[in-house]
């Protein structure tokens, strides 16, 4: 039997899930790699992979997909590591520069601007190293660990869970585990004991990371700025904001 393909992110919110998966003594073949959001979501659009943790937004784009039921990457407040930064208010920027590592977050940041703040700019492909470009006029979007590390390096900062909280008075959902096809009954009961168990040793994922983030409360982050439980309330902003995908000008 082939082995079971798993796709994560390496951003520090995946880490409890990788932990999980590099400490769980599986029966199942599997394999798992990491790479970006976007990168992951064409790995599994093009069938690359079985199952993978990726943007939302990718569900638009599938004709059939399965959840893997209990877990995300999610937040009820603010996230910390999904932005706007800006040297003015955001109602003085013509231009926002959108990160190419999520699309989740580059539909949720036109949702905002268009339901929430009711402005228009001039939204901007980018490139690696955007970020010495924000400046001025000019907002960016910036998410995952550059976004943890640049928070108090430009005066203006717009969460966007915190944004789309106030639009909503709902949690949202950035990423989650998502398959083209049915998960098989054996690898999703292992995977989820396997996952619950990176998160049941949340503090020893803590512990393991802290010194490869400076300047950046790692358990702050992990504890409060991410809540990784699928439950139905984040099950119902997954729903509003696959709707208000269809609504905005894109």
């Amino acid at each position: 039997m082939s082995k079971y393909k798993i796709a994560s992110v390496s951003y520090l919110n995946s880490k409890p899930f990788l932990y999980g998966l590099k400490n769980y003594p599986f029966k199942s073949e599997i394999e798992f790699s990491v790479n970006t959001p976007a990168k992951i979501s064409n790995q599994l659009l093009n069938g690359e992979v079985d199952l993978a943790l990726v943007p939302v937004a990718v569900l638009s784009q599938l004709r059939e997909y399965h959840l893997l039921n209990g877990f995300c990457i999610g937040s009820n407040g603010p996230v910390q590591s999904v932005s706007l930064f800006s040297e003015l208010p955001i109602e003085k920027c013509k231009t926002v520069l959108l990160d190419y590592q999520s699309r989740t977050s580059v539909m949720l940041t036109k949702i905002l601007f268009q339901k929430h703040w009711k402005l228009f700019p001039q939204f901007a492909s980018t490139e690696e190293g955007y970020e010495q470009n924000i400046k001025g006029e000019t907002a960016g979007l910036v998410i995952g660990d550059r976004a943890l590390a640049l928070k108090h390096k430009l005066p203006f900062v717009y969460d966007l869970s915190t944004e789309w909280k106030k639009l909503t008075n709902l949690p949202f959902v950035f990423a989650a585990w998502i398959s083209a096809n049915k998960i098989p009954d054996e690898i999703e009961n292992e995977l989820t004991k396997a996952f619950q168990y990176g998160i049941n040793n949340i503090d020893k994922v803590i512990a393991e990371e802290q010194n490869n983030y400076s300047g950046i409360d790692v358990n702050d982050y992990l504890t409060n700025g991410i809540d990784f439980i699928l439950d139905d309330e984040k099950i119902k902003a997954m729903k509003l904001f696959l709707t208000y995908l269809k609504e905005i000008e894109i």
